[in-house]
């Protein structure tokens, strides 16, 4: 175990890892735009720059215990940063879409290994009972990642520096994290004695299944809205890929003798395996938010990406700051298995006020409050759910079950933003056809909204054709208005009915006795 000043230098530096890392998985989203103008790219193309980062975090991040144990933890996460931080400059200088595209997946290979490898540099760092403290401080990484990737998005492209800057902000923070990681990050002693497998005995099977199975599921999540899902038969290959590969997968490390992942790990601990599905609820939550509220907030309301991210960031900094405060309650005692009840509750609250907020009127100030609490239920199920998960297993389990965590919180997210997203598209296009029953040319009421709208448009210089068009478009614009209020409320209440629903899981929770100091065992 670290202590004094070097332990909070490796705090400092895996958690501006963990920053780089989620900041670059939402950052992007806000320039998509200027890209597709400059690079002469296609919508459909422009989405593979989301896509390839994506489908390379989730291959990478479970074979990160592996990847440790085999090169040494330290010198596998030095030179993962040097891949994050060369490829981020590589990015910024591509001349076309697929470049971009490829930069990214190898950005995205050395972005996954950060995340896992991250928390489990801090298991070692921190005593046994300090490890809620230790995660707290990962989770900020992990909460304020994702928040404050728009926001910092939107502010460089609005201050017209141009898209490649998103990629350039990384190079000095990647810079400064190598040097600190080959000054301070040091090998546990296990690490440091383990015999590298040959080559010959590295599970080449799981690997190749791994990345059949995972990969092709993250690029269904990533493409099948725009692909139309299951009507598409480009989307239900990938879609069988899929399984094959995620089934193979499963069965090659349940019966592998020296597995790339191990699974078996699972079975060692149920609070993992519940653990692993309330990581996927929290993906699920704290992705599909920060991915539906700066629709509306831009689409809507008219905001800025620079004016969304700054409404979103003091829920997230609050998040934050309340994490280390979590971690101490942890420590003292307080049991995970009612915090994470809690947090689940105080979610739902946050869906159901969002839901009553949103309005065409809507500004800034209608947001802090539910957003706040929206930073502090994530608190509340984050770190519970990894001490809990974690709790009790040491060694290369530990690095084991920190990798499949990530991966499944990372899936989750991206579930929960497909979901989201399909749902929001077609429930627009549901509600339009239910509200324009209610417009007829034969409706008195609507015959003189028309005429009144004409009128205004011809007093404006119009022709009398030209300002009846104008009039139907403002009709139409005040009718989708309507319907995207009623579509947006309704997604934020689905989104809370689901957490709710997900609240039996808790009671799953295997109830330990808490010996010595550690009281991070569930409770």
């Amino acid at each position: 175990m670290e202590t004094g000043f070097t332990k909070w230098i490796i705090v400092v530096t895996v958690v501006l890892c963990c920053l780089l890392e989620l900041i670059d998985t939402s950052i992007v989203n806000v320039a998509l735009t200027q890209m597709m103008g400059n690079l002469s790219a296609t919508q459909q193309e422009v989405t593979w720059v989301i896509a390839s980062y994506g489908i390379a975090n989730v291959i990478v991040i479970p074979m990160t215990g592996f990847l440790a144990e085999q090169f040494g933890r330290r010198n596998y996460y030095f030179v993962s940063v040097l891949v994050f931080t060369i490829a981020s400059i590589a990015c910024g200088q591509s001349t076309n879409i697929w470049e971009l595209v490829a930069f990214r997946f190898i950005q995205g290979i050395g972005g996954g290994a950060l995340m896992a490898t991250s928390q489990a540099i801090l298991i070692d760092t921190f005593p046994p009972r300090q490890l809620a403290l230790g995660q707290a401080l990962f989770g900020m990484g992990i909460i304020i990642g994702p928040t404050i990737g728009p926001s910092l998005g939107g502010y460089i492209v609005d201050s017209n520096l141009g898209w490649p800057w998103i990629f350039y902000v990384n190079v000095p923070v990647g810079i400064l994290a190598a040097i600190f990681t080959m000054l301070f990050i040091r090998d546990p002693e296990r690490i440091k004695n383990a015999v590298p497998r040959p080559l010959r005995d590295i599970d080449w099977a799981g690997i190749g299944l791994l990345v059949l199975g995972v990969g092709s599921l993250q690029l269904v999540l990533e493409q099948g809205e725009s692909e139309d899902w299951f009507d598409s038969a480009y989307i239900n290959t990938f879609v069988f890929f899929s399984v094959v590969g995620i089934i193979g997968f499963i069965w090659r490390e349940l019966t592998a003798r020296q597995p790339i992942v191990d699974l078996r790990v699972l079975g060692k601990s149920r609070n993992l395996a519940v653990g692993a599905f309330l990581s996927f609820i929290l993906g699920f939550g704290l992705f599909s938010s920060v991915f539906v509220f700066p629709i509306f907030t831009q689409r809507i309301l008219g905001f800025t990406a620079a004016q969304t991210g700054l409404i979103l960031l003091p829920g997230a900094l609050a998040s934050g700051f309340m994490m280390p405060v979590i971690g101490k309650s942890l420590q003292a005692g307080v049991p995970q298995k009612y915090m994470i009840p809690v947090g689940f509750t105080l979610f739902f609250v946050f869906t159901f006020w969002m839901s009553t907020r949103i309005s065409p009127t809507a500004g800034e100030s209608d947001f802090f409050w539910p957003l706040m609490v929206r930073g502090l239920a994530l608190g509340l199920i984050f770190l519970p759910i990894t001490t809990m998960s974690l709790a009790g297993l040491q060694g290369k389990d530990a690095g084991q079950a920190a990798g499949l965590t990530g991966m499944i919180r990372q899936l989750g997210g991206s579930f929960g933003v497909a979901i989201v997203g399909t749902y929001l598209e077609r429930s627009l296009m549901q509600n339009r056809n239910a509200q324009s029953v209610h417009l007829s040319l034969y409706d008195p009421e609507t015959v003189q909204r028309v005429r009144a709208f004409t009128q205004n448009f011809m007093a404006k210089g119009f022709s009398f054709e030209q300002a009846q068009q104008q009039a139907y478009a403002a009709l139409n614009g005040i009718l989708m208005k309507q319907v995207s209020i009623i579509t947006y409320a309704q997604v934020f209440s689905a989104l809370g009915l689901f957490f709710i629903a997900c609240l039996p899981l808790v009671f799953l929770i295997k109830r330990a006795k808490v010996t010595g100091k550690i009281s991070l065992d569930a409770h």
